[in-house]
């Protein structure tokens, strides 16, 4: 009995552990780029944002969103009031008057203010390359994220160059989440 139940608590353990986005630091997913090119899929965010927590509470631990971001790009999670350094196209961006004691909103990243990311949360799109593809601002339920997802991922984004192609685009789009 003791077995079945540890071999159950590993087979759980291995099912939920599976269901989750494989989160990594910016500087570690372009590392990772330089191995296997995979487009990069970045939650920017705030530890006060209540939209954030709700992203990550009802978008990020859905499965099948997991599973196709952990399949298609490299997850990563950034702080945008946050410490961590990003080496990125050649410059070391940082947070130079963010500050320690000061409790709810904080100095925002100059990584984040490079992005033009003014709002939270937002989801941020790179090439396989690392250059910016767009920043895709406010909460997405699985539904709302999949058409960006699928459309970055898919490259389908380089034919929509205006509104009636958008438009199209979103009206002949098959969800699947």
């Amino acid at each position: 009995m003791k077995y079945f139940l540890l071999l159950l608590f590993v087979f759980s353990a291995a099912t939920i552990n599976s269901q989750e986005i494989k989160w990594m630091t910016m500087n570690e997913a372009l590392a990772a780029q330089k191995k296997e090119p995979k487009k990069i899929f970045m939650d920017v965010y705030t530890t006060w944002c209540g939209p954030c927590k709700m992203l990550d509470k009802n978008t990020f631990s859905d499965k099948e969103v997991a599973e196709y971001v952990n399949k298609n790009y490299y997850a990563v999670k950034f702080n945008a009031e946050g410490t961590e350094e990003v080496n990125y196209q050649d410059f070391v961006y940082t947070n130079p008057n963010y500050d320690p004691a000061r409790k709810g909103r904080n100095s925002q990243h100059l990584f984040a203010h490079a992005l033009k990311v003014n709002a939270y949360p937002t989801v941020v799109f790179f090439e396989e390359n690392g250059d910016l593809i767009q920043a895709v601002p406010g909460y997405r339920t699985p539904q709302q994220l999949e058409i960006f997802l699928k459309m970055i991922h898919s490259d389908d984004y380089l034919k929509i160059t205006t509104t009636e192609a958008w438009e199209d685009y979103q009206k002949n789009f098959k969800y699947t989440f």
